[in-house]
């Protein structure tokens, strides 16, 4: 069998905004916290164009769009109060993604290694994949807090090489955002972006390998990107 056939070995995928719907808890969550510092509530589209990036990065818009300046000791703690009251919700207003549990059991049958990649904090992704009957299919689950800069910086993408122990040719990503295709093409990997997540860029504009419409899309576009790969 050719190399070609057994590609890619792993497929790594993004959180928010890719395999979960999370916008409405992280809405709920983010107006609780503003609310308890006597701050005005956002609506869930202002709240959806502030996801990516990771919690800190989401404090930081939010105070940006209400115009207030947040030194780092203050949006650290606000950031800390965020946690408290989302981890214990992450899932109530949550839903899966379109083809996330079909793309996630067809390629798990194939025989492709998997795992997530997210700048959420790795104790509230496995909570929530746990929940939704998604961890025992992943391999790895790299969180924000593992240690590398987040994305759309590469590290992230790279730990879970390292961690796999493949090389960054023998794994595609799949996101949502431009945070994703940047990591991704900063760490010189195949990506796939999935329209209709938490980008403030047009998908079509991201610059990915490719572009699916829904996660269940995907087996079928990796088997176009095999056919034209040259030999290996």
């Amino acid at each position: 069998m050719s190399a070609a056939a057994l590609w890619p070995k792993a497929v790594l995928f993004d959180l928010d905004g890719t395999l979960i719907d999370s916008a409405p808890d992280i809405h709920a969550a983010l107006n609780e916290t503003l609310a308890s510092y006597g701050e005005p509530p956002f609506t869930l589209d202002a709240v959806t164009r502030m996801v990516g990036g990771g919690v800190p990065k989401l404090i930081e818009r939010a105070y940006a769009a209400l115009d207030k300046e947040l030194d780092p000791a203050s949006r650290d703690k606000i950031v800390a109060r965020f946690l408290s009251i989302y981890e214990p919700r992450a899932t109530e207003l949550t839903t899966l993604c379109a083809g996330a549990s079909e793309v996630t059991r067809d390629l798990r049958e194939a025989g492709v290694r998997l795992g997530v990649v997210t700048n959420k904090p790795a104790a509230a992704t496995r909570a929530i994949l746990e929940h939704f009957g998604l961890l025992d299919l992943l391999d790895i689950v790299v969180g924000g807090d593992a240690g590398p800069p987040k994305k759309p910086e590469p590290g992230l993408l790279l730990f879970a090489c390292e961690t796999l122990g493949l090389a960054v040719d023998d794994i595609v990503f799949i996101g949502d955002s431009e945070n994703d295709v940047e990591a991704a093409k900063a760490a010189d990997m195949a990506v796939i972006a999935v329209r209709g997540g938490y980008t403030r860029i047009a998908p079509d504009a991201l610059g990915a390998s490719a572009l699916a419409d829904r996660l269940d899309a995907v087996p079928a576009i990796l088997r176009a990107m095999r056919r034209e790969m040259p030999p290996r």
